[in-house]
C-alpha cells in the first residue's frame, strides 16, 4: 500500500468534518492556492481564541496566530490524518506559544491545563527543550532574511507598519507616535498588514 493509498484509508475514519479538511489539505498540497486560503478563514479564529487564552494579550494573540498558520503551512506535508487537522493544528499553536511564553516570561494560564479541539477531543501541552542548536538558529536567521524580502513586496505603508512592529519590536503605542495614527488605527491596520503578508507568504510555504 503506497503512503496516498493509506493516507486516504486513515481518513476514512476521520468524522465529516475532518474527511472534508482532509481533501481540502490534499488539494492544498497539489498546488491549489485557494485551499491554504480556505484552511486560513475556517481555523483562524479558534487559533486565536486558543492563543488569546494561554497568552492572555490581543497583542500578542494576533501576532501569534499569523505565525502559528505560517509553521502549519510549511509543514503540511507532515499531517497525517490518524486524527483531526484541527487536533494536529492546535498543537502546533500550544507547542508555539509555549516557545513564545518561555522567551517573554508573561502572565498565562498554566502549563497543565487541559485543551479542547474542535473535535471535542483533550491534549496537554508538552513542554519541549529550549534553546536552539546551530543548524536550528542557521535556518532561523535565513527565514527572518526570506521574510524581509516578502515584506518588501507589500504596499509602502503596510510594509512599514510590519517592520516597525517586528523588525525594530516597537509596540503599539510607539508605532502610533511614530505614524502620528490613532492607537486603535494602528491596530486594525496592523491586522490587515498582517492578513496581506500571511497570503503572500502562503504562495511560498517552503520558505517559511
Amino acid at each position: 500500500m503506497d503512503e496516498k493509498t493509506q493516507k486516504l484509508e486513515l481518513a476514512s475514519r476521520l468524522s465529516e468534518k475532518g474527511q472534508r479538511d482532509f481533501a481540502i489539505i490534499s488539494k492544498a498540497l497539489e498546488g491549489d492556492q485557494s485551499a491554504y486560503t480556505t484552511l486560513l478563514d475556517m481555523y483562524r479564529d479558534s487559533i486565536y481564541f486558543l492563543v488569546l487564552k494561554m497568552v492572555l494579550t490581543n497583542e500578542y494573540a494576533e501576532d501569534l496566530t499569523i505565525e502559528i498558520f505560517g509553521k502549519a503551512f510549511s509543514n503540511l506535508h507532515q499531517y497525517q490524518p490518524t486524527y483531526a487537522f484541527s487536533t494536529w493544528l492546535y498543537r502546533i499553536a500550544t507547542n508555539n506559544c509555549i516557545d513564545f511564553i518561555r522567551k517573554q516570561r508573561i502572565s498565562t494560564t498554566s502549563i497543565d491545563s487541559a485543551f479542547e479541539d474542535s473535535e471535542g477531543d483533550k491534549f496537554y501541552l508538552q513542554i519541549k527543550e529550549q534553546g536552539l542548536n546551530p543548524e536550528e538558529k542557521a535556518i532561523k536567521k535565513q527565514k527572518i532574511k526570506y521574510l524581509r524580502e516578502v515584506v518588501k513586496k507589500l504596499k509602502p505603508h503596510y510594509r512599514q507598519l510590519i517592520e516597525l512592529r517586528y523588525f525594530k519590536e516597537l509596540s503599539y503605542d510607539e508605532i502610533a507616535q511614530e505614524m502620528e495614527l490613532p492607537l486603535g488605527t494602528v491596530k486594525a491596520q496592523l491586522f490587515r498588514a498582517r492578513d496581506f503578508l500571511g497570503k503572500l507568504l502562503i504562495h511560498d510555504t517552503d520558505k517559511i
